[in-house]
């Protein structure tokens, strides 16, 4: 049972931490996540609750904006919920949520956590990573990071460490390579698969414009 007093204060914290966050990975990001996490999570044996706190607390401070600190996010989150008097079970459950949900994550060579909850999660935070609004994010970061759009002479690297993908300095386009165009094949979920199909056309579509326009074809 969702206590929804609990996730309405949780959305005022998120929302008050992340005021001054980078476009992409804003307040207006988490709520996205949030709502395709529930949206998700219908169609899904999971307890709301748990995907509602993960949903809300996966990026309260994301580690690309903090040195590259891992620790930090979890961090806040336990102290946050334990101040709410969340149940230590439920606490430890969003905390290996926030430290399992990236991509990055997946580059490592170590047994991960798993549960139904973190794969709601994670699909609906990969859903926020493709179609219109992951290409927005895209370019919105790789301006953020002042990296070029493209160029032709750098290829995208394919089989990246996890080291590798946290300090690529990589143009834009590449992004779309070494990531975006892969979160399709890694959906968990059956919902999840269903609304990652157009948004990873669209991913496509854009770049077959993207190359014409750079190339002078159109």
């Amino acid at each position: 049972m969702i206590n929804k007093k609990l996730i309405e204060t949780t959305k005022e914290f998120v929302k008050s931490s992340l005021v001054d966050a980078e476009g992409g990975h804003d307040w207006f990001h988490t709520l996205r996540v949030y709502n395709n996490a529930m949206l998700i999570a219908k169609t899904e044996n999971v307890n709301k609750f748990v995907v509602a706190l993960g949903a809300l607390l996966h990026d309260i401070a994301d580690s690309k904006f903090h040195n590259g600190d891992e620790s930090i996010g979890p961090k806040i989150a336990r102290e946050f919920l334990f101040k709410l008097n969340v149940d230590s079970l439920f606490i430890e459950h969003v905390i290996n949520i926030i430290e399992n949900i990236s991509f990055k994550s997946s580059l490592e060579n170590r047994d991960l956590f798993s549960s139904p909850e973190l794969q709601v999660i994670q699909d609906a935070d990969r859903l926020d990573a493709i179609g219109a609004i992951g290409i927005a994010r895209c370019f919105n970061y790789g301006g953020f990071k002042n990296r070029p759009l493209y160029d032709p002479k750098i290829q995208p690297n394919l089989n990246m460490s996890k080291e590798e993908y946290k300090n690529s300095s990589a143009p834009t386009i590449n992004h779309f390579y070494e990531k975006l165009l892969l979160l399709k094949d890694k959906m968990n979920t059956q919902t999840g698969k269903k609304l990652a199909q157009s948004r990873h056309e669209y991913l496509k579509s854009f770049l077959d414009q993207f190359y014409a326009e750079w190339n002078g074809e159109r």
